[in-house]
């Protein structure tokens, strides 16, 4: 079987899978933060931090709990990594430098999972397990519950309330999140991948030498990881090891885990907004960004480019040959569209166009399908924009689902999209002027030389994975200077929580409006949902229930959010925004590099 043929088969059972759960999860997910019942072991946590479940939260509250619960977080891990040294299975490991793990803290919390150092040199398993994958799950949780607190402000009437956070947290984390995990990391361990509480063992070479080799819980690390688009390994090499990643079924298993919630949420979507084709459209937006970054890095990757390539008589340089060039251009452009760092190949290695074409997919915002509810909340950020732009173009009322987009919510949106581009390229710039660091970019040369541009795509690449919450990199660049730690850490931190803050006041200004009748009604105590039959969505949708006072009449201007029209205006929105922020950026990098 030719690798295109295997590829394409590849990519094949990836959709097909993905389309099997997607009602089923979609749907599920829906339930699961509407639902006015909570678990045994869900009220002992509210009874545990002294939470009220029934509370709803305005978004001033929302906001609150987030930036909250994220700060402990950070303190709690910084904590972990400085005293690993002194707590139990350490296997000899000191505490992580005060750089370092202010790094990774800001890394793990925010979902970005960015990794300065060697995991299996650096990390203890109690450090991996106790710090990194307890944040790998709530980390995530913090996603989708922003996703759904934007949602609910969509389809309040006039409440100002947008759910409980802790609440949302919690159902995100036990009802979602545990079992999937469960489940993949199940799949894994039966089909090669590591599982062990041993740190390691020991072995003698074939030359007589001896040498170590380092075992853990990988298989586990590796489920949320994908699950949760967080992307942070147990391995240095990451997804490419074959503790983690044996075999090319299991490649596979690990793409459908990384895309499955993403794209699931378009469903969730449309479900509690009693309107499946609004979820519809935004999942044919997302699949078609998908299909054509895969088209492009796979194209560019089956060309042989270079001198030692064309000996080579392929582009394998950097890649596992159990996966080939198909299984890692497919891995690649499902990471760096989901914000997720892992990595099956070394990014490092792709070729100019096709590396500089991973890097132009985390600037288009990374909501193809993008992380676990970050890409939802991000392309509803943008089609609201689509909306308001395309209502100004045809002269139709600026509406969505019913909700009028004024100056205050344009505003919120349009903050949204530039805090990204802000850190990317203040990031780059200062990066580019300090003559300190010129020296960490391991591929740099003479001014001028192939060399010298990798190397500014290298620190692009840098800060793109950093402000988009991705984690990956090009691995030329060295950043473990207290420069690039503390700047990508700041990167981190306000690339993840600015825009957080920006689109729960936005779901806070939709709740306070009335709105109008759009296929849903909404209580206005609780924001309390119930199905009802909607023809239109093909079966039983979500509706929220509302007085008539609440009440308002139909605008029949409004510009339509659904459908190829409006699917095709959000596409065109998307390009425009990157394409005219980064494309100097880029001419000066990766399109350079690509044209010598």
């Amino acid at each position: 079987m030719s690798s295109v043929t295997a590829g394409l088969l590849q990519a094949a059972v990836v959709i097909m899978v993905l389309a099997a759960f997607y009602v089923p999860l979609g749907d599920h997910m829906a339930r699961v933060y509407r639902s006015d019942r909570d678990l045994v072991v869900e009220r002992m946590f509210y009874r545990l931090v002294r939470v009220d479940p029934r509370r709803q939260q305005t978004w001033v509250g929302y906001a609150v709990a987030v930036l909250a619960f994220s700060l402990i977080s950070v303190l709690a891990l910084f904590a972990l990594q400085r005293l690993q040294g002194v707590l139990p299975w350490a296997d000899g490991k000191p505490g992580v430098t005060p750089a370092m793990a202010f790094n990774t803290a800001v890394s793990f919390v925010t979902n970005t999972n960015w990794q300065s150092y060697s995991p299996e040199v650096v990390m203890s398993n109690l450090t991996q397990m106790a710090g990194l994958t307890v944040q790998n799950f709530v980390s995530a949780a913090v996603g989708m519950a922003v996703a759904v607190a934007l949602i609910r402000g969509i389809i309040s009437r006039a409440t100002g309330q947008i759910g409980n956070f802790w609440v949302d947290l919690t159902r995100g984390t036990v009802r979602i999140l545990l079992p999937l995990s469960l489940i993949i990391a199940i799949i894994l361990v039966l089909l090669g991948a590591v599982q062990s509480f041993r740190t390691g063992f020991d072995f003698t070479t074939l030359s007589g030498d001896p040498g170590r080799s380092m075992v853990g819980p990988f298989a586990s690390q590796e489920a949320i990881k994908e699950l949760g688009t967080n992307g942070g390994g147990t391995l240095s090499v990451n997804s490419a090891h074959p503790f983690s990643n044996p075999t090319p079924l299991t490649n596979v298993i690990e793409i459908i885990a990384l895309l499955l919630i993403p794209f699931a949420l378009t469903r969730t979507y449309g479900t509690m907004v009693g309107d499946r084709r609004q979820g519809y459209t935004l999942l044919g937006v997302m699949v078609t960004i998908w299909t054509a970054m895969l088209a492009v890095v796979w194209t560019f990757e089956s060309r042989t480019d270079g001198m030692a390539s064309r000996a080579a008589g392929a582009m394998m340089e950097g890649k596992e040959q159990r996966f080939g060039i198909p299984a890692s251009a497919l891995w690649a452009v499902s990471t760096t569209g989901t914000s997720t760092g892992a990595v099956n190949s070394a990014h490092d290695s792709f070729s100019a166009a096709g590396g500089g074409a991973l890097i132009w997919n985390m600037l288009l915002g990374e909501v193809a399908p993008g992380g676990v509810g970050a890409g939802l909340y991000g392309i509803l950020v943008l089609a609201i924009i689509a909306t308001f732009v395309g209502g100004l173009l045809v002269g139709r009322t600026p509406e969505f689902l019913g909700k009028k987009i004024g100056q205050s919510e344009i505003t919120m949106a349009a903050l949204y999209v530039l805090v990204m581009p802000a850190l990317v390229l203040v990031g780059v710039a200062v990066s580019a002027i300090l003559g300190s660091t010129t020296g960490f970019q391991g591929n740099s040369g003479d001014p001028g030389t192939a060399g010298s541009i990798h190397g500014f795509s290298e620190v692009v690449y840098a800060y793109a994975s950093a402000a988009n919450n991705n984690g990956s990199a090009f691995g030329g660049l060295t950043v473990t200077s207290d420069w690039f730690q503390t700047s990508l850490g700041l990167a981190m931190l306000l690339g993840r929580f600015l825009p957080i803050v920006f689109v729960l006041a936005l779901a806070g200004l939709l709740a306070r409006q009335h709105g109008r009748e759009s296929g849903t009604t909404v209580s206005a105590a609780s924001g309390s949902a119930a199905p009802v039959p909607d023809a239109r969505a093909g079966g039983t949708a979500t509706a929220v229930r509302t007085s008539a006072a609440n009440r308002v009449a139909t605008v029949s201007s409004a510009l339509p959010t659904h459908g190829i029209l409006f699917g095709s205006l959000l596409v065109g929105t998307i390009l425009l925004v990157a394409g005219l922020t980064f494309f100097p950026t880029m001419a000066l990098g990766p399109i350079a590099e690509a044209l010598l």
